[in-house]
C-alpha cells in the first residue's frame, strides 16, 4: 500500500518467529517463552507432561468453554493498509468482534464431535473495568452447571504498535494471509495458581498442534506472572488470535485454524 491518507495512521505487517536461546523452551514443534524464574528444566518437564484432562470425543455433554474477558476487541474490516486513529478498535456487535472469532474454533470443535458452548457476554461493556471479575463468575457459572467441561479459552486479540504505526501479525496458511496467534499461559505467584503447570502442559501440546500443521502460524507461548483467571481448571489458557491491525476476515481464518488444530489434538494426541 501507498502512504496513508492525511490523518490516517499506517497499518505494517510483521511475522513473529519461533524463539531461541536460553529463555525459549522447545515444546516440539513450537516453542515456549520463559518470562519466570523457573529454570528452563522445570519449564521443560511441565510441558512434556501428558494432558490433566481426558476430553470425551463423541459425549452429548459439553467439553470445551470459549468466552471472551474483552469481548468487544475487533479488528479492521479492510485491509487498507492504513486505519483511521479515531477507530478506537472495538465493536459491541458480536459478527464483528471476538465472538465471531470464538465461533469459528467452536464450529471446528463441533464438528469433531466435542460439544462446545461459547458464551458471548460483552464483559468489557459497558465498563472496561471489572471484566476479570465479570467473567470469572461467568465461567464459574457454567462449570456448576456442566462439570463436564474440562477446557476453558479466553479468546482474545492482541495491540501492538511500534514507531512505523499499528502491526498486523500475519503468517501464510495455505496460501492465505492468517493472524498469527499467541497462547498465554500464567505461572503461580504467591499460590494464585496451584495448577499453571498442568494448563501449562496443555498450552505446549496445543502450541505443538498448531505449528506442526501451520509452519508459521503461532507465536512462541508466553508464559509469564499473569493470572486470567487460569485456576478454574486444569485447561485454562488465553489465546490472542491477531492483532488490531489485522483484518477481521483474518482473523476468522485464523479461528477456523486453531480450532481444526485443538480437534486434532483432542482426537488424535497430536
Amino acid at each position: 500500500p501507498g502512504p496513508p491518507p492525511e490523518g490516517m495512521g499506517a497499518i505494517v505487517s510483521a511475522h513473529y518467529q519461533q524463539g531461541s536461546g536460553d529463555a525459549y523452551i522447545p515444546c516440539t514443534a513450537g516453542t515456549i517463552k520463559n518470562c519466570t524464574s523457573l529454570s528452563a528444566a522445570e519449564v521443560a518437564e511441565a510441558a512434556s507432561a501428558p494432558l490433566p484432562f481426558n476430553i470425551e470425543v463423541g459425549s452429548s455433554e459439553p467439553q470445551v468453554l470459549i468466552m471472551h474477558t474483552h469481548a468487544t476487541e475487533s479488528y479492521e474490516l479492510e485491509d487498507l493498509g492504513w486505519f483511521d486513529p479515531e477507530y478506537t478498535c472495538r465493536r459491541t456487535d458480536t459478527s464483528l468482534n471476538m465472538v465471531a472469532v470464538g465461533a469459528a474454533i467452536a464450529e471446528q470443535l463441533n464438528a469433531a464431535g466435542i460439544v462446545t458452548l461459547q458464551d458471548a457476554t460483552l464483559h468489557d461493556y459497558p465498563s472496561y473495568n471489572g471484566s476479570y471479575e465479570r467473567s470469572n463468575a461467568t465461567v464459574r457459572g457454567y462449570l456448576e452447571k456442566y462439570p463436564s467441561i474440562k477446557v476453558v479459552l479466553d479468546v482474545h486479540r492482541d495491540a501492538i504498535e511500534t514507531d512505523e504505526g499499528r502491526v498486523k501479525a500475519v503468517a501464510d496458511v495455505n496460501g492465505r494471509t492468517a493472524a498469527q496467534v499467541m497462547i498465554i499461559c500464567g505461572a503461580d505467584k504467591g499460590g494464585n495458581l496451584p495448577n499453571f503447570k498442568q494448563n501449562l502442559s496443555f498450552a505446549a501440546k496445543w502450541e505443538s498442534a498448531m505449528e506442526s500443521r501451520f509452519p508459521g502460524f503461532t507465536r512462541p507461548v508466553l508464559f509469564d506472572y499473569r493470572y486470567y483467571n487460569q485456576d478454574l481448571t486444569t485447561g485454562s489458557l488465553l489465546i490472542e488470535i491477531g492483532s488490531h491491525g489485522n483484518t477481521l476476515e483474518e482473523a476468522v481464518y485464523s479461528g477456523q485454524l486453531v480450532g481444526e488444530a485443538l480437534a486434532g489434538l483432542f482426537t488424535t494426541g497430536a
